[in-house]
């Protein structure tokens, strides 16, 4: 227990390391304060550009994906491993608490983004395989919305519909796992369903296949 408890909690302070909150610092930029208010890459890119958003991006990806590939089989020292603990469940463990960790940042007053990027390099730790049905359901709504948000939303619907008709029965933590992402991602995402619901959704129009 002592491993998994240090562990998740490494995760979690890992997670809290927020892309946009850090190089925006050293921007002397407080991205909560500009556009949207949010704290992820969407905003970073709409409001300060490219640049911004790919090291931003970079962060997000990055620590998701190491909580999930490096931290379970790493033996700390003075913890090292302890033979109860599934290393299956310690990496599913650690990438949710990573993603909790961006959303819920220690370090910025538990005000973070809404876990996009960072869920993506769990997903590329756990099976990079997984990130292709959310990628296909990503860009097809946002080309036919403009709306990332929404597109967000179904990707992250469209990653446990995809496991439970391909081999759910061989990966079934895994589908638990994806089942509560999609859940808090709809519920970090629940500021983008009211404007979505009240018509004031702001959308990405250059992404939109058929423009107004």
């Amino acid at each position: 227990m002592l491993e998994l408890g240090t562990k998740l909690l490494l995760s979690y302070l890992l997670g809290s390391l927020n892309g946009a909150l850090i190089i925006g610092k050293l921007r002397g930029v407080d991205i909560r304060k500009v556009g949207s208010g949010n704290a992820g890459g969407t905003n970073a890119l709409r409001t300060q550009g490219p640049v911004f958003a790919l090291f931003v991006m970079i962060i997000d990806i990055g620590k998701g994906w190491w909580p999930a590939a490096i931290l379970p089989a790493l033996a700390l020292p003075g913890i090292g491993q302890d033979p109860d603990v599934s290393r299956t469940w310690l990496m599913l463990a650690c990438g949710g608490a990573s993603i909790a960790g961006h959303c819920f940042p220690v370090w910025f007053n538990f005000k973070g983004g809404k876990g996009a990027a960072t869920t993506v390099g769990v997903l590329m730790a756990i099976g990079p395989v997984l990130l292709l049905p959310g990628a296909i359901v990503f860009v097809a709504v946002l080309v036919l919305s403009g709306y990332v948000g929404l597109s967000t939303i179904c990707a992250a619907i469209a990653m446990p519909a995809w496991l439970a008709v391909s081999d759910f029965a061989a990966s079934w933590p895994t589908f638990l796992f994806l089942m509560l992402l999609a859940l808090f991602i709809i519920y970090t995402h629940r500021s983008n369903i009211q404007r979505l619901r009240d018509g004031n959704e702001s959308r990405w129009e250059r992404a939109m296949l058929f423009r107004r």
